[in-house]
């Protein structure tokens, strides 16, 4: 009877360490992305969404990408290319102006408004 006990504390303490240190490991952060509307919150957050991130939320107002991810398995670096890829400045990694030109009207938020008559 006291090996079975000190054999389940042993796997109890084991697995709480294991736990302990993947909860290290995790990151949240946040990116500012350029952006206007619904739909641009919806391309962000699913270009955000890469193997290792657990939560992506694009707030419209303050135009901040808020990540939660695994830093064992992606990097901020990342996160910020595959946003880019979608068409969205992300940090310091900005869209390709060929990316940028697929984006739906309403999502132009380099639309230069000088220019408007």
């Amino acid at each position: 009877m006291k090996r079975i006990f000190w054999l389940i504390a042993i796997l109890f303490c084991a697995s709480f360490t294991s736990y302990a240190q993947a909860s290290k490991d995790i990151t949240t952060e946040k990116i500012k992305v350029s952006g206007t509307c619904g739909q641009c919150k919806k391309r962000i957050e699913d270009a955000a969404y890469i193997p290792g991130v657990k939560r992506a939320e694009w707030d419209k107002s303050t135009k901040e990408l808020t990540v939660t991810y695994r830093s064992s398995k992606t990097s901020l670096q990342q996160i910020e290319e595959h946003v880019a890829q979608a068409g969205h400045d992300a940090g310091s990694v900005k869209a390709s102006d060929s990316t940028y030109n697929l984006l739906p009207e309403c999502c132009a938020y380099k639309h230069d408004h000088a220019q408007d008559h």
